[in-house]
């Protein structure tokens, strides 16, 4: 080969490595979801709770001030994983909350369908190594698990939540026994374990083991924190003590004005009453001491999975890798306001499976809740809680930071949604959309927007003022366009009526502006019956109330099956006898 061509040759292959060597790399991607986390929760939202960690992650990056979930825990996690509508991904309602007549109907398997394709699929075909460790709560079967929905390695509890001291005990009676999975085969656990602390262990662990690998990764860790049973570290329960010894009334407030001050919410926003909310001062000095310590205790585990997060930042720092680690921080839905001791049953239960003495609330074999007074203070300065349509069962905290090229320390104020988190990883990775098919097979597109011009500092609202976003969980409904909401929630805490507020203004939920807007009030009942008709909404039974459903499912899921064998064995006795009896009556000399 000529001098001359050999050095145009090697100039031209040292410029295309250059070219190769300039072409920015995909980052690493951090999903931390965290369990019945209220909107003021974090500190950097509010919250008088110690999260260090996660604070600095929004001083780093950005807040989103006005982001919806669903209410309840497997709806959202399935739209977390597919950006897909819960009604059209399979998860239109909670096994542990679906009226009998629903299940199995289309968009109501409780488990993901097989229609959807999840976003660690597409990151693991587009090069990423995939990891979740936690909480899964989207199906048991095969094809559900993580290694069919795309997670290289997985370590997951299967069901809607565990005891977070010991692997092998139920929070309730929903299910038989705690299902745990490592890479899609049944395992077995330690004995005892501290759940935050494990998620967190196994996701090192994963990353350890793949750091040789040149691939970028994308771990999903789910937190049973602050799901029931609220249990935390000693040392932990400790820091809180007498910090709630004003009451939930004081707390509302106090949540409220830091996070106006905070510019999280506008100055005029008000609390709306909240019925389930019950008169602190009338407690005895007991009483309060014993509501005091469910809180502290609550707060104890939220600071305890912050505590756990800083391990994994960490070992990213430790090891290079993390000024290339986007992270995303959320809840799945708002604060838990509900008493699992409130129910006939579930007392039964518990009193036979925990404690609940002052003493040992927190402690491992313990078992306490907030319930709704403390939940209500929990989502301030919203108005409702988890299960409802409110903004405190759908607005949630959402942290975005590490993002190349972002402005730190950001509020984004425009309304956003839990559907807009798929896209907003693709893009981020350089992943191109499902569209309407994946290997060959139909799947439902994804329905978000990426926030990924938001968050590079873009001018404009996220979504469109004119694009309908439709939600519905167990009867309770909302539909958001703009600024707007129209919701309706049932009792106790809704009174089953549509009403229409402006959220960025009045995020409370004080003034209904029904009568203000009324051509809006009626164009958008209209949006949201189209809505409901193109996504497959199921009205709900006459009569439905959830607590009483979450009975009726245990009863159907977990105590028939369990009655049913010995049922059978008695029964086949009793067969046996008959034909025993019979068969010596003929053999009688007549």
């Amino acid at each position: 080969m000529p001098r001359r061509l050999r050095h145009l040759l090697l100039a031209l292959l040292a410029a295309c490595a250059g070219a190769v060597a300039a072409q920015p790399q995909r980052p690493n991607i951090v999903l931390l979801l965290a369990d019945d986390w209220g909107f003021s929760d974090v500190g950097a939202f509010g919250g008088e709770i110690a999260t260090p960690h996660l604070d600095e992650l929004a001083r780093r990056g950005m807040r989103f001030s006005n982001f919806h979930v669903t209410a309840s825990c497997s709806p959202t996690r399935a739209m977390l994983l597919t950006g897909v509508d819960n009604h059209r991904n399979g998860v239109g309602n909670m096994r542990e909350t679906i009226p009998q007549s629903h299940v199995g109907k289309p968009g109501y398997l409780s488990v993901l369908d097989r229609n959807v394709v999840t976003v660690a699929s597409l990151l693991r075909d587009g090069g990423y190594r995939t990891y979740v460790a936690g909480k899964w709560h989207v199906g048991k079967e095969p094809h559900n698990l993580p290694p069919a929905r795309g997670f290289d390695r997985s370590l997951v509890q299967g069901d809607s939540g565990s005891d977070n001291w010991e692997t092998g005990k139920r929070y309730l009676d929903l299910t038989d026994r705690v299902y745990w999975y490592e890479d899609g085969k049944e395992t077995v656990m330690p004995a005892d374990f501290y759940s935050s602390q494990f998620y967190v262990d196994k996701t090192i662990e994963y990353l350890k083991a793949d750091a040789a690998q040149a691939k970028p990764f994308f771990a999903y860790i789910g937190f049973q924190s602050n799901h029931i049973p609220l249990q935390a570290p000693a040392e932990f329960i400790a820091k809180y003590r007498g910090f709630y010894k004003n009451g939930w009334a004081a707390l509302r407030q106090a949540r409220r004005d830091k996070a106006v001050a905070l510019g999280l919410v506008p100055a005029s926003t008000q609390l709306a009453p909240v019925a389930t909310t019950t008169d602190w001062d009338a407690l005895s000095d007991a009483d309060k001491a014993y509501q005091a310590r469910r809180m502290e205790v609550y707060a104890a585990m939220a600071e305890a999975m912050d505590f756990h997060v800083g391990r994994l930042v960490a070992h990213l720092k430790a090891t290079g890798a993390y000024d290339n680690t986007v992270f995303l921080f959320l809840s799945d839905n708002g604060a838990e306001g509900s008493d699992p001791y409130a129910v006939t049953l579930g007392r039964w239960w518990l009193d036979r499976n925990y404690r609940r003495d002052i003493d040992s609330l927190g402690a491992k074999g313990a078992y306490t809740v907030i319930g709704p007074s403390w939940g209500s203070a929990a989502t301030s300065p919203l108005s409702t809680y988890k299960f409802y349509a409110g903004e405190g069962g759908l607005r949630v905290p959402l942290i975005v930071a590490g993002v190349p090229g972002m402005p730190a320390n950001r509020i984004q104020p425009d309304f956003t949604h839990v559907s807009d988190i798929v896209p907003t990883l693709l893009d981020l990775a350089g992943v191109a959309r499902p569209g309407t098919t994946y290997q060959g097979r139909p799947v439902e597109p994804l329905t978000g927007t990426s926030l990924l011009p938001a968050l590079t500092g873009a001018a404009g609202p996220v979504h469109g003022p004119d694009e309908p976003i439709g939600y519905e969980l167990s009867g309770n409904q909302a539909l958001f366009k703009g600024d707007l909401k129209l919701v309706k929630n049932l009792p106790p805490l809704g009174d089953g009526q549509w009403h229409l507020y402006d959220i960025r203004q009045d995020p409370g939920e004080t003034r209904d502006l029904q009568q203000q807007r009324p051509e809006a009030f009626r164009a958008m009942q209209a949006d949201y019956a189209a809505y409901a008709k193109a996504n497959g909404v199921l009205p709900m039974p006459e009569g439905y109330e959830p607590t009483r459903q979450v009975l009726i499912n245990a009863l159907v899921n977990v105590y028939v099956p369990r009655l049913a064998l010995p049922a059978l064995a008695l029964l086949g006795l009793i067969t046996l006898l008959i034909w025993k009896l019979r068969r010596r009556r003929r053999q009688r000399p007549s």
